[in-house]
């Protein structure tokens, strides 16, 4: 379910957003700094200071988790169920390994929210399906790059 492609995709995007519900189906979208692909079925997302994305996963366990390059113009939606797994639970360290790496000492983590993924889906900027003739990766990067007003990677 989670192949390279979105193993890479995720490493390559800084944030990725969080999409839950609460018991009656009021939806609430959270950015989330540090996550990480855990294994082929699992996403695992750090929770530094996330108490309505925990309310609600306790409430109503489906999710719906995107991430994009903002350079490259995309990325994948995963969407599943989570789990909320407290610093203080047996398996936490088992599923925090890889955001703990990532948070280092600056970030305290309350709990990790794992995502077991049911469906995953490409995203992608318009231009690629809209002008697949002309949109190629290089061409949106360099893009994003003059819209962003910031520079490349130097050779």
């Amino acid at each position: 379910m989670l192949t390279p492609d979105i193993l890479e995709s995720s490493r390559r995007s800084v944030l990725c957003w969080l999409a839950t519900a609460d018991a009656h189906g009021c939806p609430n979208v959270s950015p989330k700094e540090i996550f990480a692909v855990f294994d082929d079925r699992h996403l695992v997302i750090a929770n530094i200071a996330s108490p309505c994305s925990a309310a609600n996963i306790a409430a109503n366990p489906q999710v719906c988790v995107s991430f994009v390059d903002v350079f490259a113009q995309k990325g994948f939606k995963l969407t599943g169920s989570a789990r909320d797994i407290a610093a203080d639970a047996p398996e936490f360290a088992h599923w925090a390994a890889p955001v703990l790496e990532k948070a280092g000492p600056r970030f305290a983590l309350r709990s990790v929210f794992v995502v077991r993924a049911r469906s995953a889906a490409p995203i992608l900027a318009p231009s690629y399906w809209l002008y697949p003739q002309e949109t190629t990766l290089q061409s949106q990067i360099e893009g994003a790059y003059r819209s962003y007003g910031v520079r490349g990677p130097v050779d």
